[in-house]
């Protein structure tokens, strides 16, 4: 049985009577392996190289670091199936939905290939007599990247390239659930030439994390995880004086009106509800029905969901397991919790139950697609993040009332709207207190060009992922004034400067 080590200056890095903890296969419910748990010692080995390796990276040209991500990003187009197998070996998504998360990773890379246009400064000539302002953005240094489970490949990606692109160093923090992907990328990035110490990988859990959010030379933190913990990551990790953005939990609604394409609404709800098994944070896990769509939309995705074939990911099954028994279990207990509450459960995902047929070997950690009508908002199926296949009709009667229910909620990540009235979803787009909204899209996650990030309690900080705000958050900006003194210039002066 192997173990993941960590990943520090450009090789395998490894601690004598490290703690370890197991790695499992979801779907067969097997151990497969075990990780290494860094120490608080060597966190601060791989801080240490990453400062040693800012001293170069952080003024190696531009041309040369554009070059070497090209290589990396031709490196990963063309070993796609590689990763994709280790991501469905250690979180247990079908390989079509490790293949696609690897692809808007990519997206990321792909606009770093852009930095110097986005890395470029301003300038004004004779701003005063003979005065000239130019403005730059400079990397910060070490940086830090804590990611989670649910997107081993993606998420990271989100970070990384824009960082290196930047001129910076990163810590890679990644789950200690599927911890290999974060390997395979460290040794795909010294294949594409990217000196040692640029990339540094840490497995481990809390310890490390506090680490990170601790060590004095790392500038920032980059978070995706549960509300809590990002609220957590950021107060320390701010409390230390460093940049955090820290995105948080989601409870995303779509709003059906009732002039929709209902098998539109319905194949989208099924997509975005039980995808990954529901473990995204762009899921869509309440339905909004106005008025009279609701019986016959809950008809269709119940009909859709049933259809679902759900079991390991490398059999071409629809939805694979969740990620640990654990998380199982407490899927399962909120389905029992939304019966006991006077939810109408429509379609059974538990096992033995309805769409709880799994094609699996082992004991694998599977919930079937779960659907539930007449959910209200004091229920803990609609209220909590669930990050499971669990999609809970709500029904309003009209758009003001679910508009109210969306905005009210104390997450803000993303929300759709499906209708076919232009200036019904002009307003929606307009009134919806949540930060990435999509028309007639279920998971409205934004190109690479654009910037990720929610509203309310899905971010802590100021600037979103990737994009224009990716490269101010991992820049800082300097302001630099100018005056070449003329020859024949001369003489004292000891009034305030005038713009003349």
């Amino acid at each position: 049985m192997s173990t993941t080590q960590h990943w520090i200056d450009g090789a395998e890095a490894s601690e004598a009577g490290a703690r370890l903890a197991d790695v499992t296969n979801p779907a067969t419910g097997r151990v497969t392996g075990q990780v290494a748990l860094a120490t608080t010692d060597l966190v601060n080995t791989a801080v240490a190289s990453s400062v040693k390796a800012f001293q170069t990276w952080g003024t190696t040209s531009l041309a040369k670091r554009t070059s070497i991500m090209f290589k990396f990003r031709e490196l990963l187009n063309e070993r796609k199936p590689e990763l994709a197998a280790i991501i469905t070996a250690e979180h247990g998504k079908v390989l079509d939905d490790a293949l696609g998360e690897i692809s808007r990773g990519q997206e990321v890379v792909e606009v770093a290939c852009g930095a110097p246009h986005l890395l470029k400064g301003g300038y004004t000539e004779n701003a005063s007599t003979n005065v000239d302002v130019h403005s730059k953005r400079q990397a910060l240094g070490p940086v830090a990247i804590i990611s989670p489970f649910n997107f081993p490949a993606m998420v990271p990606m989100w970070f990384f390239p824009v960082a290196i692109a930047a001129g910076n160093t990163v810590i890679l923090k990644p789950s200690e659930k599927d911890p290999s992907a974060a390997i395979w990328m460290a040794e795909l990035w010294k294949e594409a030439g990217l000196p040692d110490g640029v990339f540094n990988v840490v497995n481990g859990d809390k310890e490390s994390v506090d680490a990170l959010l601790d060590h004095p030379d790392v500038q920032s933190v980059s978070f995706v995880g549960s509300t809590p913990i990002a609220q957590y990551v950021y107060e320390r990790g701010t409390a230390a004086g460093k940049r955090v953005q820290a995105l948080g939990g989601a409870k995303n609604h779509m709003l059906v009106l009732p002039d929709a394409d209902l098998d539109l609404a319905a194949d989208s709800a099924i997509n975005a509800g039980f995808g990954a098994a529901g473990e995204r944070c762009m899921a869509i896990s309440a339905v909004v029905a106005v008025g009279d769509v609701a019986d016959e939309l809950v008809a269709k995705i119940a009909e859709r969901a049933k259809k679902l074939r759900t079991g390991d990911g490398t059999r071409g099954c629809d939805m694979g397991p969740l990620v640990t028994s654990a998380h199982r279990d407490k899927v399962a207990g909120y389905i029992d919790a939304g019966i006991a509450s006077g939810a109408t459960l429509v379609v059974d995902g538990r096992p033995g139950q309805g769409a709880g047929q799994f094609d699996a070997d082992g004991e694998g950690f599977f919930v079937g697609p779960t659907l539930f009508d007449n959910v209200t908002e004091d229920m803990s199926i609609y209220q909590d993040e669930i990050f499971g296949p669990v999609l809970s009709v709500v029904r309003v009667d009209s758009y003001d009332e679910g508009l109210d229910l969306i905005n009210r909620n104390k997450y803000g990540n993303g929300t759709a709207i499906f209708t076919n009235d232009g200036g019904a979803a002009r307003r929606f787009e307009a009134e919806v207190k949540v930060g990435m909204i999509g028309i007639n899209v279920p998971i409205p996650v934004p190109m690479a060009y654009y910037s990720f990030g929610g509203w309310k309690a899905s971010l802590f900080g100021d600037t979103h992922a990737h994009g224009t705000e990716g490269f101010h958050f991992f820049t800082r900006g300097k302001v630099v004034t100018t005056r070449w003194a003329d020859p024949s210039h001369g003489g004292i002066n000891l009034g305030f400067p005038q713009n003349d």
